[in-house]
């Protein structure tokens, strides 16, 4: 088995950090990884002189390759290095064409370049961003034989899926000085010989492509100068101060987008405070689906925050003192107040909005291609043709007629403007009556919505995991409430006094200088969650902490590795036993996971994959000295990195049950008890 890394930076370009290169920690990457071939892969450029000085200086095999930034994804080509100066020839014609972070290159210009892409080991960003596009990698798919991925996890999941490609795992680490926690991120392949041909023909088989030398994808290595994990489930054992969270801050530390629920994070400490938090916290997880409930409602706001019955009251009441002045001083009238036009009513065109809306849905239908079967049964395709195309004419013909219309009211307005220079007359007044009277509806209509709002109603109710989250909405008990709606929370106090009155709460809102209109909508009646229990009632402390164990459980399937430091401190052992147990095997079939325990209902109980132990011992100096030891749990000893070894019936006894007296002596007790 031979041990490669092929994706990784030396020159920083404007599509990396900055960092400068340091050979020296190249050099120790290699030694302490054990590398036997790797590959200098920078964005988009090709350094020739400093490939032929890295690989002057490792013992080992040392690919030259580019990243290419191919039609908004990346992808390795290496070559076999036999030639080069053509090599570093093509990849300036590259760097030519990428001149910044959002350029990249075409399928079609990357065959110019390079010509015979089957010269090359081509290796696309699979699961891991930004990754080739699907099309791209069909026209690709003759070149490639593997992909890279992110992730321990998707390795393993990729593995399995046969109709996946090959997956490989790689550092993509930026080599410099800095560089202290060195990458876990390799590729072990069955392949003898380490040239470019025979690594494709290894790829194209992916029991020969695995994460650890002898132990295939059941295990791979998780921190440097530490043991091998499994890809599933891991317990870890040990003593108090034993180092069992040192090993868990180390395995976050080197990897990423770890869950990582710490001891003692679910300890509830202050009730009350712990009370608020669950609250909020719950409050902003469900946000989204109480947005979509009120998403109707929000879009009956939209069209009423431009109501202004003050405004309109004004206008009619502008009208009425000028009809009466006009009326009083008729002998005033001149030539150019008795023209046509001088008291001339603007048409105010509006826009048949039901009219497209109409058109829209039945071009919808003749567009629909899902249920295209079901359509036909009922509808004449062609009929719905010929009225998607009246509607269209109609829709046209007025739109026409809009434009006709409003070029009539602006020369209306114009010559209006004019005569009223002119004249010594009283002018009329624009007030739009249609307009006045709709908004009075348009209110009232407001009114009724908003208090069928406030009626308290459950909204919503969803099973999880043995609770029930229950949504409701209400009105709103006080300003203080309101504040909490909010996101800006400005003082409400003045503009509550007009809540049982929807249109003035309106107004007083939109008085309020840093309240943006964007969250008015949450600011009608108040959605509560309440988190219920098997029995129905509200969920105590212990079980708040409960349900958020299972949700951060829950979250870990977004992440690519779950750890979890004695969840016991906070929970009973039915609890754990019925319902966290099966959770976590459940997700270390996708994902690895490590749990520290003292507890048999999980160390146990919960069928783990794989043991790890933490021994806190002393050499023969008296000096302390950390050891971990690992192996299967079927195995009889566990081993430690220096092969000293341990009884795994041993580290049982003592690490869940007290050591193997207490543990005899509680079984008689419960024996005694049972008679």
């Amino acid at each position: 088995m031979k041990k490669i890394d092929f994706h990784m930076h030396t020159v920083a370009t404007f599509s990396d950090p900055y960092f400068d290169f340091c050979l020296e920690t190249l050099k120790r990457y290699v030694d302490e990884a054990k590398l036997d071939a790797i590959a200098i892969t920078n964005h988009d450029i090709f350094d020739l002189d400093q490939f032929i000085e890295i690989r002057e200086a490792l013992g080992i095999v040392v690919f030259p390759g580019i990243e290419i930034n191919l039609e908004r994804g990346h992808l390795l080509l290496i070559s076999d290095g036999e030639d080069l100066d053509d090599f570093k020839a093509k990849a300036d014609m590259v760097s030519a064409k990428i001149n910044s972070v959002s350029d990249d290159i075409s399928v079609d210009e990357l065959d110019q370049i390079y010509g015979d892409l089957s010269e090359y080991l081509l290796i696309p960003h699979y699961e891991k961003r930004p990754p080739i596009k699907t099309e791209t990698l069909a026209r690709l798919k003759s070149y490639i034989q593997a992909g890279e991925v992110r992730s321990v996890k998707l390795f393993v999941g990729a593995a399995k899926e046969p109709s996946k490609l090959t997956p490989v795992l790689f550092s993509d680490e930026r080599i410099c000085a800095e560089l202290d926690e060195l990458p876990v991120r390799q590729t072990f392949i069955d392949c003898g010989d380490l040239k470019l041909n025979a690594i494709k023909q290894c790829f194209l088989d992916k029991s020969k492509v695995t994460l650890t030398e002898k132990d295939g994808n059941s295990l791979f290595l998780v921190f440097n100068d530490g043991p091998l994990i499994s890809t599933g489930l891991n317990v870890l054992l040990g003593a108090r101060s034993s180092g069992k969270t040192v090993t868990l801050d180390k395995i976050h530390a080197a990897n990423k987008d770890i869950k990582y629920i710490r001891q003692f994070d679910l300890v509830q400490k202050d009730p009350e405070k712990d009370k608020k938090e669950f609250e909020d916290n719950l409050r902003i997880q469900r946000s989204q689906s109480a947005d979509e409930y009120l998403s109707g409602f929000k879009r009956v706001l939209e069209e009423m925050v431009d109501v202004d019955l003050r405004y309109n009251e004004k206008e009619v009441e502008n009208y009425v003192e000028s009809l009466l002045k006009s009326a009083e001083e008729a002998d005033r009238e001149d030539s150019f107040s008795k023209m046509a036009l001088f008291n001339e009513t603007l048409f105010k065109a509006r826009k048949d909005d039901e009219l497209k809306k109409l058109f829209l849905s039945v071009q919808h239908v003749i567009e629909n291609v899902a249920y295209r079967n079901t359509i036909e049964k009922h509808i004449d395709l062609v009929a719905m043709k010929r009225l998607a195309c009246d509607l269209l004419n109609q829709l046209w013909g007025k739109e026409l007629l809009l434009k006709k219309k409003k070029v009539v009211d602006e020369m209306v307005t114009n010559i209006k403007a004019g005569l009223k220079r002119k004249s010594n007359a009283v002018q009329l007044e624009d007030v739009d009556f249609y307009d006045v009277a709709m908004d009075i509806k348009r209110v009232e209509r407001f009114n009724e919505i908003v208090g069928f709002l406030k009626a308290d109603y459950k909204i919503e109710e969803e099973n999880i995991q043995g609770f029930r989250i229950v949504v409701r909405k209400k009105a709103f008990a006080g300003a203080g409430e309101v504040r909490d709606a909010s996101t800006s929370k400005p003082a409400f106090g003045d503009a509550y006094k007009h809540y049982r009155s929807p249109y003035e709460y309106l107004k007083a809102l939109q008085g309020i200088d840093r309240l943006p209109e964007t969250e008015l909508f949450r600011l009608f009646t108040s959605i509560s969650y309440e988190i219920l229990n098997r029995d129905g009632d509200p969920v105590s402390g212990g079980e708040r902490s409960e349900f958020r164990l299972l949700q951060k459980i829950k979250d870990a399937h977004h992440h690519e590795m779950l750890l979890i430091d004695e969840p016991e401190s906070s929970f009973d052992n039915v609890f754990l036993n019925e319902n966290v147990n099966q959770i976590i095997k459940d997700i270390s079939e996708t994902m690895p996971v490590v749990v520290v325990t003292h507890n048999s209902t999980l160390g146990a109980s919960v069928d783990a994959d794989y043991t790890l132990f933490a021994s806190k011992e002393y050499d023969v100096f008296g000096d302390t000295e950390y050891k971990l030891y690992s192996g299967y749990p079927t195995d009889k000893t566990l081993v430690a990195l220096d092969g000293s070894q341990k009884s795994n019936h041993e580290i049982m006894m003592t690490s869940l049950e007290a050591g193997e007296v207490s543990y005899q002596t509680r079984k008689d007790k419960y024996a005694a008890i049972k008679n």
